[in-house]
């Protein structure tokens, strides 16, 4: 098994930055967004970006919400790993908002299909649009593609996308691994 270093700390740093500039020319003021992390690592991304949002571009509020899509996947009950569900924790009206759903990783789609349907249970968005930190644009079984991309990744199906947040991981790095 080897490790490549796809983006270093800095690199992260230098996306977030371009994806909370994407976000705030399509978005404005955010009156009338929601951002929604979908569990479990989409979470540390969305935090991410609604700091930066807040502290460095000076957007006043921003309803940021976390979906846990365990029981919305189409891999539920199958196979001898238990899932896990995480927490959702959305507060606030979604009815006739834009919803920005951000994931760490794009791979197979199926997990955003997963998120689409879990939504609707919350209500009816104006619009989804999806934020993912890495698109493994090769891999998809689904016609899903993300409105804000930190960066492309033409990874085969027998590599891994890992991305590590230093919350969670103690760093920030994203790492393409060969099995």
């Amino acid at each position: 098994m080897s490790k490549k270093v796809l983006l270093s700390s800095k690199e992260i740093n230098i996306i977030l930055h371009r994806l909370a500039c994407q976000l705030l020319e399509s978005h404005l003021d955010f009156t009338n967004t929601v951002l929604i992390g979908i569990q479990p690592r989409g979470k540390y991304l969305a935090d991410r970006l609604t700091k930066i949002l807040c502290d460095e571009y000076g957007v006043k509020k921003i309803d940021l919400g976390y979906l846990d899509i365990t029981f919305y996947r189409d891999d539920f009950r199958r196979g001898d790993k238990t899932l896990e569900a995480t927490k959702t924790k959305i507060d606030f009206l979604i009815e006739d908002k834009k919803v920005v759903l951000i994931d760490d990783v794009l791979y197979t789609g199926r997990s955003i299909r997963a998120a689409l349907t879990a939504i609707q249970s919350f209500g009816r968005p104006s619009e989804i649009e999806l934020l993912a930190l890495i698109d493994r644009r090769f891999s998809r079984h689904l016609p899903i593609q993300p409105n804000y991309r930190g960066r492309q990744v033409d990874a085969i199906n027998d590599e891994k996308v890992q991305v590590m947040w230093e919350e969670n991981d103690g760093k920030d790095i994203v790492y393409l691994i060969n099995k």
